[in-house]
């Protein structure tokens, strides 16, 4: 630090601090929807892999993927009407875990927009009053956040 730190500074700090906890919580979420994303994406490209649809019309798919194929195939050569709503029920599945999980991390993108401008206000603010009590400004940018949030606690 570069000096006495202003009370107005702490509490622009402690403010700023809280925000950056707020965003590694949203950039934790951010990770498990695109982990979603990949997985039901992996689904899908597998296609044909043993546990691709997982269970399947009442069954759990045969270790080789056997069973997926023969639904696949029955599906696609106009074969038994079970076969055929199984797959889409599998794809339809797989569609509202792609939906929902691009929904989750729709909605986290644009929290975190919204806390990146908060963070800029702040951060602004911050570097006003660190530079009205007599801080250069490189040394402004500078300064740990959470140090200048816990100055006063010591």
């Amino acid at each position: 630090m570069r000096g006495e730190v202003p009370g107005g500074a702490r509490v622009f700090a402690v403010r700023l601090a809280a925000l950056f906890r707020a965003d590694m919580e949203i950039v934790a979420r951010l990770n498990d929807a695109q982990r979603r994303l990949r997985d039901a994406n992996e689904r899908l490209w597998s296609g044909l892999a043993p546990d691709a649809f997982g269970r399947v019309d009442g069954a759990v798919a045969a270790a080789d993927g056997s069973q997926m194929a023969r639904l696949m195939g029955d599906a696609l050569s106009g074969g038994g009407r079970g076969s055929e709503a199984a797959v889409l029920e599998a794809l339809e599945a797989i569609h509202w875990q792609v939906h929902h999980a691009f929904c989750h991390y729709q909605f986290a993108c644009e929290e975190r927009r919204q806390l990146a401008v908060d963070v800029g206000e702040l951060s602004w603010q911050l570097m006003e009053v660190l530079c009205a009590a007599g801080w250069s400004e490189g040394a402004a940018r500078a300064a740990d956040v959470h140090e200048l949030a816990t100055a006063g606690a010591r």
